[in-house]
This record gives C-alpha cells, sequence and structure tokens, in this order.
C-alpha cells in the first residue's frame, strides 16, 4: 500500500466531521445512483467562511474519504475560496489513481459542498 492509500483507509475508517449540525446555516443531500453512494452535508457560516461543516451518509470507501477529506479543507475557508473547487482538486486530494466510476465517487461531497455554497 502506498501512503495515499493509507491516508484514504483512515479517512475511511475514522472520518473528520462525521455527524449532524443541529441549527445548520444550510444543508444538502446529495448521492449517486449508480453505486448508492448518499451525503448529506451541513454548514454554519460566520459571515462569508465556513465555520462548522460536517457530513452524513453511507457509501463507499472513496466517497466517505473524499468527504472527510474535503470538510477538513473547507473549514475557515470562504465561500469565495470554495466556489472555485473543481474535479481536479479532489482527484489531487485523493492522490490516486481513479477509475470513471471512481471520480463520480470521489466528487459526490464537492457535489454537495458547491450546493451549499448557493
Amino acid at each position: 500500500m502506498n501512503i495515499y492509500q493509507d491516508i484514504i483507509l483512515d479517512h475511511y475508517h475514522h472520518p473528520h466531521n462525521k455527524g449532524k449540525i443541529s441549527h445548520p446555516s444550510n444543508s444538502v443531500l446529495t448521492n449517486n445512483p449508480l453505486c448508492g453512494d448518499k451525503i448529506e452535508m451541513m454548514v454554519v457560516y460566520d459571515r462569508d467562511k465556513v465555520k462548522e461543516i460536517k457530513f452524513h451518509g453511507e457509501g463507499c470507501v472513496i466517497s466517505q474519504a473524499s468527504a472527510s477529506m474535503l470538510t477538513d479543507y473547507a473549514k475557515n475557508k470562504s465561500k469565495h475560496e470554495l466556489k472555485k473547487l473543481d474535479s481536479k482538486f479532489i482527484i489531487k486530494m485523493i492522490g490516486i489513481d481513479l477509475g470513471m466510476n471512481r471520480i463520480k465517487c470521489a466528487v459526490l461531497p464537492l457535489e454537495a459542498l458547491q450546493k451549499l455554497l448557493i
């Protein structure tokens, strides 16, 4: 195993920011009907910055690890900064080669985050 695989497995087994926020500024549910992955993401803003962000859901190792890593990254970032993120950022963050089917899993949390920023 390489270091990136170890990091992904660690985020899957010990996800950061997994849970729910009782009074979020916004929340959204996204899913991938092809594989059944579901991500619910909630956020609390302080002015224009992410004060708190959590996710909840079910899915494969890639989608859950991606959600954990992305929510870590999003903390204390402005909406403007986060709107610039794209699938290339997620693929680089994951750090391993992903097949076409797994790319959708990896970017599902990004889709949720983008909907939260509207």
